[in-house]
């Protein structure tokens, strides 16, 4: 008899214990129901950070205007009539870095809120959703930055862009965003968190672009980027130019790899003046694996 008590007490112990691992991977800034409710969608072209940032000041208590927050994080915007090499250059910082969400939702907040960017390129030391339900269980607001154009599912069209998504909650194997509102596995997010500062150009983009007066040599002369010329975008493009006169079906290239100004990872928000906001300032950077 005592036998049987001695294991159910220790039984009541791996259930309490178990019961605390499964809530140190679980947090909810709002229930489903609510960010279905609350979240703000694309408030314009290429302004998903602009749109995540009103989210992030609204879970923090902070209501501002979608067209203020836009203009606080100065989002950038596709030149979409220009020649091949300015369009080019448009498309590798439209829209906005993680940097210009912490400003903006600095500025929209009057200093209320701040952030801070973790890296997770290249690789961290870090199990991603206990990491992001600690900071969310104690009251901070992520954001993630990622590249849309990796771990794309089988059978469909590899996205125009990367994308920027509030982070409501995450649960075992799952996180929960906003704009559109998804719960997608902790792996795909990873994978989409952790990329180089790159850009797939669709095909169709370049070569309807590509006159002959187009003067190509300055995608390798840029003297403020070296990653141009790294990256031989020019190169590439003259090989798609060249699959388009030989009518190479399938092409050879179906996109071309530009330079991107984003940094995949993710942005913690909180209320400046707490002891979170201290909590963030001191926190270490992700250790790389």
């Amino acid at each position: 008899m005592e036998a049987v008590c001695e294991q159910q007490v220790h039984g009541g112990d791996d259930d309490e214990e178990e019961e605390e691992e499964a809530g140190a991977d679980e947090a909810m800034l709002w229930s489903f129901q609510e960010a279905l409710e609350r979240q703000t969608l694309q408030i314009g072209a290429s302004a998903c950070g602009a749109t995540a940032v009103v989210d992030v000041l609204k879970a923090l208590g902070v209501a501002v205007a979608p067209e203020e927050a836009d203009r606080c994080v100065q989002t950038r915007l596709r030149r979409n009539e220009s020649p091949l090499p300015d369009y080019l250059l448009s498309r590798s910082e439209a829209g906005a870095t993680h940097a210009q969400l912490i400003r903006g939702a600095e500025e929209a907040s009057k200093g209320k809120v701040m952030g801070r960017f973790f890296h997770l390129h290249p690789r961290r030391l870090v199990r991603l959703i206990p990491w992001l339900a600690r900071w969310i269980q104690n009251g901070a607001v992520p954001v993630a930055t990622m590249n849309m154009q990796l771990a794309v599912p089988e059978g469909e069209e590899v996205p125009d862009a990367w994308h920027h998504q509030l982070i409501f909650g995450v649960a075992p194997n799952a996180v929960f965003m906003t704009n559109p509102l998804d719960v997608v596995s902790e792996g795909e997010v990873h994978q989409r968190l952790c990329s180089e500062s790159v850009l797939l150009i669709r095909r169709e983009d370049v070569l309807q672009r590509l006159t002959p007066d187009c003067c190509l040599s300055s995608l390798s002369d840029s003297q403020s980027d070296p990653r141009w010329k790294a990256l031989d975008v020019e190169g590439q493009v003259r090989q798609m130019a060249l699959d388009e006169q030989q009518e190479q079906d399938p092409p050879k290239l179906t996109h071309i790899k530009i330079p991107a100004a984003y940094s995949s990872g993710i942005t913690l928000f909180v209320v400046r003046q707490t002891e979170l906001g201290q909590e963030l300032l001191n926190a270490p950077e992700l250790p790389l694996l």
